[in-house]
């Protein structure tokens, strides 16, 4: 039998940059940049905020994807390279040519704005260089400019600044804003305290330092708040390379090359999820939570815990950007061997409490001195003194993997918590209640849940708390609600509530339940819909046809426009609200019976109509 010989790589120009390829280009993002929901898979290369900018082939190969969509990348082209690689080029105006024509021709044969094409090598090829769109600000794009990916054969997302652009100038360091130390079991402190602690840096060039005398006991994890930057860009970019010594010994080591579009989610283990709900700031961990399922980390000893005991720790942290611009921040640990008095707090009532991991931190004031709580669990008492005090206020730390209390008795009141159960991860598992099922799958969880359940009256709607916002869900997971206070309705629809908006979910009527599936914990209402979208024209005529769109509610769902019962195509930017009819032959005016029909989610519609002269 003849052998088989290896087939050879083909010989291919360098790659080009997409954008005024062989002039200095600045960026708004880059490949592994930290997202709220997602890591950033590519280059937001700028346009001076203006569509419309020239868009070239990185690379011959051909066209293979089409997207069209009013989310997400919005009008998006995929190139596909004799080395298996593909181009993805997003955000687009528009595209160019033959391609913008068959674009515009399977819309109108669909009958659909929304568009997901898959093409063959022989119908759109093309060449190193040629202009295949316009850059635009379609989509869920927050301005205009052009997104750039590059994946591999895999379909992971490659870091497009190791193609050798020399477009991209960056002599920037790193620069780290903040640090904070966080406790990771119930005998850790920092600076006497069982709580996280940030601090401010000292820097000195692309050298920064943590405040001299961190006192620590027990383990702790790091999290640092820190970006990237680029010449002439005031943007913040991804950190690539992050690694950690303690002592001298790597103990943290974490290389972003390459992203999997199957874990593109799970950057919510990466960061301080917590800080990231609640504050706004995405703090990134430089250890290794349970649950955590990335591939990113070359070294991590104890997964990046620091241990403080008998001996001071010296740390010592390296970021490092994709054109080797470093940055060194140092962390000086002291072991803390005196027991603290419990720092004030100013506290508004008797006592305050929240769950802090696999930990009930119970804050009270007003009892004596060594003054002990009751721990009510499941009919049985028992009796705990408190963590810590001082100040006329005493913290008592109650580890939730050994008793999930019902309530406490302290000297002045009876505390009832809302913990209602523990959610195990990696197993299914059903929680069943009076006022609502909720069902987890294997893959709901990332770690152990203490879920706090309650249901109560607010504003006239009846509230379901599950859980809280500020602990991220792998995968979704499935709810049952039985409301006392709806009844079955067809425009009734789950929304999951955060502050004062209300985000639509759906659901139905199951024998008189509501069932819909989450793909977050928090707070969930049944509202009612009954109020049809908003039209406003803006102008209606020959030319052309141009609304804005609006719904109160559960939000627009679909729409449909006819000139004399003939289908007319109208494109849609969900941030605006606008559309806008686009002909099939530019060549013919809209003249006759021009409809739009707007159905928002709940089946509301509202029809607009006009005799174009």
């Amino acid at each position: 039998q003849k052998k088989s010989l290896p087939q050879k790589k083909p010989v291919l120009e360098p790659s080009l940059f997409p954008i005024n390829p062989g002039q200095q280009n600045l960026l708004a993002g880059s490949m592994g940049e930290l997202r709220d929901s997602h890591f950033h898979a590519g280059l937001d290369i700028r346009t001076d905020n203006q569509a419309g900018a020239l868009v070239r082939a990185t690379q011959r190969g051909y066209v293979s994807r089409v997207i069209v969509s009013a989310f997400g990348y919005g009008q998006v082209l995929f190139v596909t390279h004799p080395d298996s690689n593909v181009s993805v080029y997003a955000h687009l105006d528009r595209f160019k040519g033959k391609l913008a024509e068959y674009v515009l021709k399977k819309q109108y044969e669909q009958k659909s704005f929304n568009l997901n094409l898959e093409l063959s090598p022989d119908q759109f090829p093309v060449n190193r260089g040629d202009t295949i769109a316009f850059s635009g600000n379609t989509g869920a794009s927050a301005g205009p400019h052009l997104h750039f990916e590059i994946r591999n054969g895999k379909n992971e997302a490659l870091n497009p600044l190791t193609f050798g652009f020399t477009e991209i100038k960056d002599r920037v360091a790193p620069i780290v804003q903040k640090v904070a130390i966080k406790p990771l079991n119930i005998d850790s402190r920092i600076n006497g305290a069982y709580a996280s602690a940030e601090f401010y840096l000292l820097r000195n060039g692309s050298n920064y330092s943590a405040p001299s005398g961190i006192q620590v006991k027990g383990k702790v994890g790091i999290e640092i708040l820190a970006v990237d930057k680029m010449d002439l860009s005031r943007f913040t970019c991804g950190i690539n390379h992050i690694e950690m010594f303690a002592d001298s010994e790597k103990v943290f080591s974490q290389k972003i090359n390459s992203i999997s579009f199957e874990d593109y989610d799970d950057i919510v283990m990466l960061m301080n999820y917590h800080e990231l709900k609640t504050r706004g700031l995405r703090f990134n961990k430089l250890y290794i939570d349970d649950g955590n399922p990335f591939n990113y980390y070359e070294t991590a000893k104890n997964r990046g815990e620091i241990s403080v005991n008998d001996k001071p720790v010296n740390v010592v942290v390296n970021l490092k950007d994709t054109y080797g611009n470093e940055s060194h921040l140092k962390i000086n640990f002291i072991p803390d061997k005196v027991e603290h008095p419990l720092m004030p707090k100013p506290m508004m009532q008797p006592f305050e409490y929240e769950v802090k991991g696999n930990v009930l931190a119970l804050r009270t004031q007003g009892c004596n001195a060594k003054s002990k709580i009751t721990v009510f669990e499941k009919g049985a008492s028992v009796l705990k003194e408190p963590s810590q005090e001082g100040n006329g206020q005493q913290l008592f730390l109650i580890d939730l993997q050994k008793t999930i209390p019902d309530s406490v008795q302290t000297c002045q009141s009876m505390i009832r918590f809302d913990i209602a159960d523990k959610i195990p991860s990696n197993i299914e598992y059903t929680f069943y209640s009076d006022w609502a099922d909720i069902h987890f799958s294997p893959h709901s969880l990332y770690d152990t849940l203490f879920m706090n359940f309650s249901n109560k009256i607010q504003e006239g709607t009846e509230l379901f708390s599950i859980g809280k916002t500020t602990i991220p869900l792998k995968e979704t997971i499935d709810i049952k609600l039985k409301p006392e206070h709806q009844k079955p309705n067809s425009k009734v629809a789950a929304y999951h509530k955060e502050n004062k908006h209300n985000k639509f979910i759906g659901g139905q009527w199951v024998n008189g339940n509501f069932e819909f599936i989450a793909e977050e914990l928090g707070d969930f209402v049944l509202l009612k819909d009954t109020i049809a979208p908003g039209i406003r024209r803006i102008y209606c005529n020959g030319y052309g046809a141009r609304f804005r769109i609006s719904d109160n509610l559960s939000g627009i769902d679909h729409f449909e426009a006819t000139i004399n019962g003939e289908w007319l195509l109208m494109k849609y930017d969900y941030k605006t609200g606008i559309i806008q009819s686009e002909k099939l032959d530019n060549s013919i005016p809209l003249k006759g019976n021009f409809e739009l029909k707007i159905v928002d989610r709940m089946n509301n519609v509202t029809i607009y109509k006009q005799k174009i002269l």
